[in-house]
């Protein structure tokens, strides 16, 4: 936990933004693997952890916006669980590290909140994503699970967003701490990328990196020499000299931070010339991304610049043709990249992603396009200093889509149809850091993961 005046600072400048009322933060209860008694990895609600700190399960926190008092419900440990768990911290002395002098048992939450109901008083939650917890605030507020998230506080969820978004010095030092872990992760990795080698090894290697530093895994690791499918899950292929991997993994800290990095290294750790051409171009669009990246600039900007820049490139290479202006602004470059260029990062790999990403990502200033692709970029808005985002921009050569997009005649002007054939067994490469934004530009969180061409194949020769 950070010190316990930061968790009440901040839940003070939450209750500045809301007007009146009840704020219900829920906290995650064990989610089960296969029995009650066999639990998955616990990671607490993201929010809860903001605001509270408590990384403990089967907790509620409720803010009271007019009195301006703060409560923890939960129960103490009795001596069957202390048998299978060992001694606890009791309640109170888990509300004392975050500053709540206001505790209860569990079940008068509920008496809580259905004397606010009988006044009449507003009572603001988040969106809900776990079934659990849809149940409860079903039984607790009388509201049917199924409309839960049709009564979600939109004023919570923008102050939330607000505070959420600009990241504290604390937060940002644990962050970049934890990037280091991800360097060990990622080139672990390339120097695993040898022929003859699983998947499902390397997969497991750097998960167990991730876990070894006292963290979870910030999301599944896509790890995979099938690039063109964005999120693949499938870790069974048998590397071989000519593929090349993907690696997109990150790891949480103890603190719950995530990072996210991807690479993409050539097996045997040697590009072959389309390889290097190709590589090159997603390079260039990457650190063209750190380049321009600042305050006051919109990351949609900047997504439509990282695709002039695969434009451009793929021109060179006769893949695409005419005029780049007019391309870009009308999508062509998403079939090769048809994902966002990046997204917020924090207490979530994709940070507040369950609050909705356009309260997130978006504003009154900047909408999210409705052209294929570009529509699939999570932050939009106008960044700020202090904020962490991904940069990630690919190039990928997906067989269906082509083929779709031929079919349909799509722009042919733009695309040489021709000349993709020659690529549609070539895969996908993406190149991704995590970037926080300065007061006058940006830059690249934690120690150097190699990513140029040259990097990637020394550090593959060690």
């Amino acid at each position: 936990m950070f010190d316990k005046k930061i968790y009440i600072n901040r839940r003070n400048r939450l209750r500045d933004k809301i007007q009146n009322g009840l704020v219900l933060l829920l906290g995650n209860p064990a989610s089960p693997q296969n029995c009650l008694a066999n639990h998955l990895h616990y990671r607490q609600d993201s929010s809860f952890l903001y605001y509270f700190g408590l990384d403990f399960e089967n907790l509620a926190a409720v803010l009271d916006v007019d009195e301006n008092k703060d409560y923890i419900f939960g129960d103490d440990v009795d001596i069957e669980d202390i048998i299978w768990m060992g001694p606890q911290e009791s309640i109170r002395e888990k509300a004392d590290k975050t500053g709540v002098e206001n505790t209860a048992p569990f079940n008068q939450l509920s008496d809580l909140l259905k004397k606010a109901i009988k006044q009449k008083r507003k009572i603001h939650f988040l969106p809900q994503y776990r079934a659990e917890n849809i149940i409860l605030l079903e039984n607790l507020l009388g509201i049917h699970s199924l409309q839960i998230n049709n009564y979600v506080s939109k004023e919570l969820i923008k102050a939330v967003v607000s505070m959420r978004s600009v990241k504290e010095q604390c937060e940002i030092e644990d962050l970049e701490k934890f990037e280091d872990v991800a360097y060990e992760m990622h080139v672990t990795a390339m120097k695993m990328a040898k022929p003859g080698i699983i998947e499902q090894k390397i997969a497991g290697t750097i998960e167990g990196i991730g876990y070894a530093y006292g963290g979870l895994m910030s999301f599944p690791p896509i790890v995979s020499i099938h690039g063109e499918t964005l999120h693949n899950p499938y870790h069974k292929n048998i590397l071989q000299k000519g593929d090349m991997l993907l690696t997109d993994a990150g790891a949480e800290s103890p603190m719950r931070y995530a990072t996210d990095i991807t690479r993409t290294v050539p097996v045997g750790g040697k590009f072959s010339q389309k390889q290097k051409e190709i590589y090159q171009i997603v390079l260039d669009a990457q650190t063209n991304t750190i380049k321009i990246s600042k305050p006051n600039v919109t990351y949609q900007s900047v997504h439509i610049d990282a695709m002039r820049v695969i434009t451009e490139g793929l021109k060179k290479l006769g893949i695409m043709k005419g005029n780049t202006e007019q391309a870009v602004q009308q999508g062509a470059p998403a079939l090769f990249c048809p994902h966002g260029l990046g997204h917020m990062i924090g207490l979530d790999c994709h940070d507040m992603e369950s609050l909705g990403e356009d309260f997130v990502g978006y504003d009154k200033e900047t909408k999210r396009s409705n052209i294929f692709g570009y529509n699939a970029l999570r932050l939009g808005r106008k960044l700020q200093t202090n904020f962490i985002m991904s940069d990630e921009p690919g190039i990928y050569f997906i067989p269906e889509l082509i083929d779709k997009w031929k079919a349909e005649k799509k722009f042919t002007e733009f695309i040489n149809y021709k000349k993709l054939e020659d690529y549609k067994n070539f895969g996908g490469i993406r190149i991704e850091d995590d970037l926080l934004v300065t007061k006058t530009g940006c830059r690249v969180l934690g120690k150097h993961i190699p990513k140029t061409i040259k990097e990637i194949e020394d550090t593959m020769a060690e």
